[in-house]
């Protein structure tokens, strides 16, 4: 009997259950279910075909890490208590979680994050101050105009909006590079704006300053109008509209005014004279004749000075000086021309003379047409009847630790250079050359042109890089050794001769003579390739060379010197 009492009390238990249950399902949902047919058995788990790569070792986050899994309100304070009212926890995360593993904002986030970010944005900016910025090779006057000018558009500069640390590491890209005009009125406007915004001036590291060579002067329609406002601008044109000289300019005693009163942490300089036919010269001093000059306001901050179409600024020694007195921490300079002329080598020629012992790089850009030539110009002629240029650039060069040189060029720099050096003392360390032609003594006409079907430039190149690694023998402190021809219209752009030697290895021409030489000087040298030939060479019906390159388009390691005799006739490219 107590058996059958049992029984009778688990049955009704679980009809009590069942109908629980039923209860709970009906009152869930707001119509009732309707019994399906029976379920098909479940399929036995078919086996992984693919599996998913691990993440590399190399990745800087190799786990996948799980998103936010608590909401806060963004209204509340960081110091918040955590109730009800201030956060609401998702049901899926456990609160130990959200406890072990804080959430941060991106302020919190380290300095170096932001910056990366910024970086990711904006560019990678080169350092005013490293060592490593004056590598002649990666940073020249070229590069230097760009290497920390940064993009003004608005949904950039709305970024310093994100947060307040974001507003000053934007605000330093943003400023960080700035061009003016030099006239009055933006001299004026720009001491006005910094005035009112004294936080910007330190952010401010590159100043590029140009003056202009015209000016547009038209005819004013209302009768003693004597305002700079720009012409209309018709489909036909400029309406009565020309062009004179400019009247507003800014002299150069204004401009370092400017500099050294508003921007004191400025390294760089960038002083643009502009080009033009019969362009007028920079003034120095607005009240003082043109003969007398007197000192320029001291900028002590900057190291770096750039000047572009360096003619209108610069034309003789004195010049020069007058600049250099008033930049006492220089330690770079950049100069290049606009147009080769007999008169900059001349002038720069009585400056290097003169040059001050801080300067430590020097990159000098004479002649920026890279293309050959026929014989050599008449004003390049002028200049070597009145002196040897090569030995005025191998006197400067002595005293420095870096030097990049574009223009005219011979063995004889060389060979100076390591007479006027010191093997003990000298601290020259690179030697960067580009060739435009190399200067020859007593050269025909026909005789003293350029371009690799020329094989009298070719020899005259050759004793130029001998004369190079027999330099070496002096200048024991040279790590980087590279000189080259560029020519723009060579029919085989990858023959353009040159010679590189860096981190122990050696690139470019060679002839037994170069590797015997480079054998004796410095015995741990060694060439990365030497090939024989320039590829398969054969001849058409008219007589004609043609040449098809083995190699790439890429830079050639190996050019062999006797095989450009093959090219003195002419060469086809197939």
């Amino acid at each position: 009997m107590s058996i059958d009492r049992d029984r009778d009390r688990d049955e009704d238990e679980d009809e009590g259950s069942a109908t629980v249950e039923l209860a709970a399902i009906m009152t869930a949902t707001s119509t009732p279910v309707t019994p399906g047919p029976a379920s098909p058995p479940l399929e036995p788990p078919k086996p992984i075909d693919f599996i998913p790569p691990t993440r590399p070792s190399s990745t800087p986050f190799p786990n996948a890490q799980q998103g936010q899994t608590d909401i806060r309100c963004l209204a509340c304070h960081p110091d918040c208590p955590g109730s009800d009212d201030c956060m609401v926890t998702s049901p899926v995360s456990p609160p130990a979680v959200v406890e072990q593993n804080p959430v941060l904002t991106l302020a919190q986030l380290p300095a170096e994050i932001h910056e990366c970010i910024l970086d990711h944005i904006f560019g990678y900016r080169v350092s005013t101050t490293s060592p490593s910025s004056l590598n002649i090779p990666s940073v020249n006057a070229r590069s230097w105009s760009t290497a920390l000018r940064h993009s003004r558009r608005k949904e950039l500069s709305n970024l310093a909006l994100v947060s307040p640390l974001w507003r000053d590491l934007i605000q330093q890209r943003l400023y960080r590079h700035i061009k003016l005009k030099a006239t009055v009125h933006c001299g004026n406007d720009v001491m006005a704006f910094f005035v009112r915004h004294p936080h910007l001036r330190p952010y401010v590291k590159h100043i590029e300053i140009w003056f202009p060579v015209f000016q547009p002067k038209f005819h004013s329609i209302v009768p003693g109008d004597t305002s700079l406002a720009l012409p209309t601008v018709s489909p036909e044109g400029i309406a009565s509209a020309t062009y004179a000289l400019p009247t507003d300019n800014s002299t150069l005693e204004e401009v370092f005014y400017l500099v050294s009163m508003q921007f004191p942490e400025a390294r760089v300089l960038t002083l643009e004279g502009g080009e033009r036919k019969k362009a007028p010269r920079v003034k120095f001093n607005f009240t003082c004749p043109t003969w007398a000059t007197r000192d320029l306001p001291e900028i002590s901050s900057i190291r770096t000075l750039i000047v572009k179409g360096q003619w209108n600024i610069i034309r003789q020694a004195k010049d020069w000086e007058v600049i250099s007195r008033a930049l006492p921490n220089l330690e770079e300079w950049h100069g290049t021309y606009a147009k080769p002329k007999s008169k900059s080598y001349l002038s720069m020629a009585s400056t290097l003379e003169n040059l001050d012992s801080k300067i430590a790089s020097l990159n000098l850009c004479l002649e920026s047409d890279y293309r050959r030539e026929v014989t050599c110009p008449p004003y390049y002629l002028k200049v070597c009847e009145q002196l040897h240029w090569c030995e005025k650039l191998a006197k400067a060069a002595s005293s420095l630790e870096h030097i990049s040189y574009t223009g005219r060029v011979c063995h004889g720099f060389f060979d100076l250079l390591a007479r006027y050096s010191n093997p003990r003392t000298t601290r020259l360390k690179t030697i960067d050359l580009t060739v435009k032609n190399c200067c020859r003594q007593n050269a025909q006409w026909n005789e003293s042109g350029s371009g690799i079907t020329d094989m009298h430039f070719i020899t005259a190149f050759e004793q130029l890089v001998l004369g190079g690694i027999r330099a070496l023998e002096r200048l024991k402190s040279v790590e980087l050794l590279r000189i080259r021809y560029v020519d723009l219209d060579s029919p085989i752009p990858p023959l353009n001769p040159y010679f590189m030697i860096r981190d122990g290895w050696c690139s470019g021409v060679w002839s037994d003579e170069i590797v015997a030489e480079i054998n004796r000087v410095r015995p741990d040298l060694r060439f990365e390739e030497m090939v024989e030939g320039f590829g398969d060479v054969g001849y058409n019906k008219e007589g004609r060379l043609v040449i098809s390159p083995d190699f790439p388009k890429s830079r050639v390691l190996s050019l062999k010197l006797a095989n450009y005799a093959m090219l003195s006739g002419g060469v086809t490219v197939v």
